[in-house]
């Protein structure tokens, strides 16, 4: 098991931001710190900044995403440091974090948007990237600000060093209302005098393939960049160059650039003379052309409108770099596969690219065929909206300079891959010559998991890697063919990926994309950000507002406020999630379905709260679930799933609205709500003999799970469901919404040893199948390669990694009893022949180590406590200690 990075400073005092870089941030900072070594518990804070902030000393316990007010204005840039007294009886300065304000006002920006003339644009998916550029005097020896942000893909170059090291800036965001603005310190990169900024801009989510149906164009046309240069003076900050029409463009060296397409290049065409400050493309007559065969022409003013934000997620960056396990020949052609051994979201770099003029084309894919060739017609969008299949795309292609020493990096697409099929090399490429780049968001690790058993290990980093090739700027589906930010995706995973990663700014920063894209009902998209071609106005615009996909404005800030202990999420997302609860209570309240009107004329009065109108995905991609009738799939009543979803969240906007001291109507509202919803549900689908009508394994989960069920029947509805799974011959019949809950579902009611049997299934549907069958990452089918080696649909979809949590909560035991692990629980619950595990975790406070050895009678557990937090541990034999901070091991 890696160790976490915070290995060496663990238990000293140190300062965070939450979420986002510290330069730009438009958000109020807050800080977050662990207490020294040795420190059961905290006194007080005192939070200082350089510039003259003072808290003076706050009586408080609180060490978690303390507030520091002071944005106040633009180009705030300070220090700040934290004090705390401890029970030790001394207090520790911790060391300085940067905080930085950033543009927080629209009239900061007096650089103007600027753009790109395009008499003939190409067909999308063969768009080129452009050059913007321009001269600009800057002084050498002052802290030198350059902001920047665009509609479409940028990179910035300040002669010729890259700026930055984001990828696909300014990520993707619901660009028909806000934009994100990234902030560097060039001061470092600059040359006194004149220096040339240069920026490729390229189509991006902006204008790019989008989506399943890959429409383009589809929340603009015009591609933009807005760009200033700032200086600190004697006089202030002193804005010293801007995007304006004076600037100067080109077409540049990439020939085409598409997210789904890929990027194409011609290396004869790269012109370093985009980055002297002695070429003049002829004062903007257009006479001079670069060396990609495009004429220099002046840019163009763009009138854009758009709200210009600070990112308050950390942004997409190259994180890892992948070596091949091997290259090999595909018979009777010039190509080679190459495999990475695993699947990854990102890129490839060619570092040989042969002799002059060779086209080398580079196609990405997830699966070989049975001659060991690449096959991606598994990922063909085929569905009956089109009238034929969509190709995959995901095909890179550079034409050699035959220059020594250069290659191909194509950092304005990405794909979602474990194979490269690469043709047309005029040599022979080796391991040496071909790395792949593991590009996604650039979010802190915070939980591990490792036990005795490795087919469960790689099970644990297969649903890590799905969840890395999924957060790219967003949480996406996959990472091969839509690409979109589905609701229902992340509703079933937030609470898994808070235990793996720091996403509390990643899913604040996506959740206002959905709050933009909420229609004014209350109903929310499937998506977001929404394309306007998957939009409520567009074709498909009705099967938007499903019940479990809209359900995540409710759900996934909850379920981080348990992970970190922050209300400032639920604060700010309680509208939405109020918008759509009371848009979900009015169409069930408003409309039958008309299979339960044609047997019961008259309504019931339960049916008040039965919502059973409206499309929903219901429980989607039970295994062996077959899509062959769409009309027939959206007609179907699916008032079981919804009516358990709306009474979920009108219980958990009651419990919401009493942390954030709503008023007594509205919590009457949501608690009456909640009742209301579930006395439909047991009046609608339990019988007079405690059976469920629906006699489905996701049915009996969720009445469990959601608590729809009186207690006096819990033992028989568990007990139900394991017969279910024993007439299944063993095997789970859950689909996209229930799968993650399963087995904790069945070891919370009595039936570990159920849970641990589903989990080592090894025949499909299991999970181990796919890490039998070679998966690195978790399919989006139970049989995504099946028994004769063919692939179906994405092999990398996270939903059904989910199952995780149990290795985290219930095999190595560790839960949350307070919010953020003020205060948990540990109770290890062995089983399955796994006789050691281990879990940690880097809570707020701190990290929290447990680990359990078994053999035979003898039982030892290892738990590490962080300062300011306690725990109860129950061992396995029932018995039950409470601990504060601190190492303990039983037996002691």
């Amino acid at each position: 098991m890696d160790s976490p990075e915070s290995t060496g400073p663990a238990r000293t005092l140190r300062t965070e931001l939450a979420g986002g870089d510290a330069l730009g941030h438009g958000d109020q900072p807050t800080l977050s710190w662990w207490l020294p070594e040795g420190a059961r518990s905290q006194l007080a804070y005192r939070i200082t900044t350089a510039d003259g902030y003072d808290s003076g000393r706050v009586e408080s316990a609180r060490q978690s995403y303390v507030p520091v007010e002071i944005f106040d204005r633009s180009r705030r840039s300070t220090t700040a440091r934290v004090q705390v007294w401890t029970d030790l009886g001394t207090s520790i300065v911790s060391e300085s974090v940067s905080l930085d304000s950033g543009l927080l006002q629209a009239e900061d920006w007096t650089a103007s948007w600027i753009g790109v003339a395009e008499p003939e644009r190409p067909a999308q998916g063969s768009r080129p990237a452009y050059w913007l550029r321009s001269i600009v005097d800057l002084p050498a020896d002052a802290t030198v600000r350059l902001h920047v942000t665009s509609l479409g893909l940028h990179e910035v170059f300040l002669n010729g060093e890259r700026v930055g090291d984001e990828e696909l800036a300014p990520g993707y965001t619901q660009y028909l209302r806000r934009v994100q603005r990234r902030s560097h310190d060039i001061s470092g990169l600059v040359h006194p005098g004149r220096n040339v900024v240069a920026v490729l801009l390229a189509d991006g989510w902006f204008r790019g393939q989008v989506g399943m149906p890959r429409l383009a164009d589809q929340f603009g046309t015009e591609l933009a960049l807005r760009l200033q240069v700032e200086a600190a003076l004697d006089t202030g900050w002193t804005v010293l160059a801007g995007t304006d029409p004076s600037w100067q463009t080109s077409v540049s060296h990439v020939s085409a650039a598409d997210l789904i397409g890929g990027q194409r290049e011609d290396r004869r065409a790269v012109d370093p003379a985009v980055h002297d400050p002695a070429f003049e493309p002829a004062g903007g007559t257009g006479s001079a052309r670069s060396r990609s065969g495009g004429r220099w022409q002046p840019a163009v003013a763009r009138d854009v409108d758009v709200a210009i934000v600070a990112g308050v997620a950390a942004p997409i960056r190259r994180i890892e770099q992948v070596r091949p396990i091997s290259v090999s020949p595909v018979e009777g052609t010039d190509a080679v596969i190459v495999d990475l051994g695993q699947n990854i979201n990102g890129w490839v770099r060619l570092g040989d690219l042969g002799v002059a003029g060779s086209r080398i084309e580079l196609r990405h894919g997830e699966s070989l065929d049975k001659d060991g060739d690449l096959t991606t017609s598994h990922l063909d969008v085929n569905v009956p909206i089109f009238p034929e299949p969509l190709p995959l795309g995901q095909i890179d292609e550079v034409v050699s300079a035959g220059v020594d020493g250069d290659w191909f990096e194509p950092r304005l697409t990405t794909h979602g891959f474990r194979y490269v099929r690469i043709a047309g090399h005029s040599g022979r490429l080796t391991e040496a010559d071909i790395t792949g780049v593991v590009v996604h968001s650039d979010l802190r690790r915070t939980g591990w998991f490792e036990c005795s058993d490795e087919r469960l290990n790689r099970l644990h980093e297969a649903a890590v890697w799905s969840l890395r090739g999924n957060m790219c700027g967003i949480p996406t589906d996959c990472p091969q063919r839509e690409r979109a930010g589905w609701t229902g995706d992340w509703q079933v995973f937030a609470p898994t990926a808070a235990y793996l990663y720091d996403v509390l700014g990643f899913t604040r920063s996506w959740l206002r994309d959905v709050a933009l894209d909420q229609r004014a009902d209350g109903c929310v998209a499937n998506m977001s950000p929404c394309p306007p071609g998957e939009g409520f106005a567009s074709p498909v615009g009705g099967v938007n507002g499903s019940a479990g996909w809209g359900d995540v404005v409710v759900s996934a800030p909850w379920d981080l406020h348990e992970a970190y202990g922050d209300l400032a999420l639920l604060r700010e997302t309680f509208s939405i999630a109020s918008a759509w609860v009371e848009f979900a209570a009015r169409t069930a309240a408003q409309g039958r379905h008309p299979s339960r009107t044609a047997r019961r004329p008259e309504a019931a009065p339960h049916e008040t709260y039965l919502w059973d109108t409206g499309f929903h995905w219901g429980e989607w991609l039970e295994p062996g679930f077959q899509l062959t009738d769409f009309g027939a799939f959206a007609a179907a009543d699916k008032a079981e799933v919804a009516t358990a979803y709306l009474h979920r969240s009108a219980a958990t906007l009651a419990r919401t609205g009493a942390l954030l001291g709503a008023d007594a109507a509205t919590l009457a509202r949501y608690s009456e709500l909640a009742e209301g919803t579930r006395a439909a549900w047991q009046a609608e689908f339990v019988g007079v003999d405690g059976r469920l009508a629906a006699q489905t394994q996701a049915a009996h989960v969720r009445a469990l799970a959601f608590g729809l069920v009186p207690q006096d029947l819990r033992a028989t509805i568990a007990d139900r469901l394991v017969e279910l799974i024993a007439e299944a011959g063993g095997h789970l019949r859950t689909g996209f919404l229930s799968t993650g809950l399963l087995l904790p579902t069945l070891a919370d009611n009595g039936h570990l040893d159920a849970a641990y049997e589903l989990l080592l299934q090894d025949s499909e549907p299991s999970w181990l199948t796919m890490i039998d069958r070679g998966g690195t990452t978790v399919w989006e089918h139970w049989n995504g390669i099946d028994a004769d080696g063919v692939a179906h649909d994405s092999l990398n979809h996270y939903s059904k990694g989910a199952v995780v949590s149990f290795l985290h909560r219930q095999v190595a035991g560790l839960q949350p009893t307070e919010p953020g692990y003020r205060s948990f629980r540990v109770q290890p619950r062995p089983g399955g022949g796994i006789n050691w595990a281990r879990t940690t975790h880097e809570c707020p406070y701190g990290p929290i180590d447990v680990s359990w050895y078994q053999d035979g009678p003898i039982f030892r557990l290892d738990v590490a406590v962080p300062g300011g937090t306690s725990a109860e541990v129950v061992l396995p034999d029932g018995r039950r200690h409470a601990v504060g901070p601190g190492t303990h091991r039983w037996p002691a």
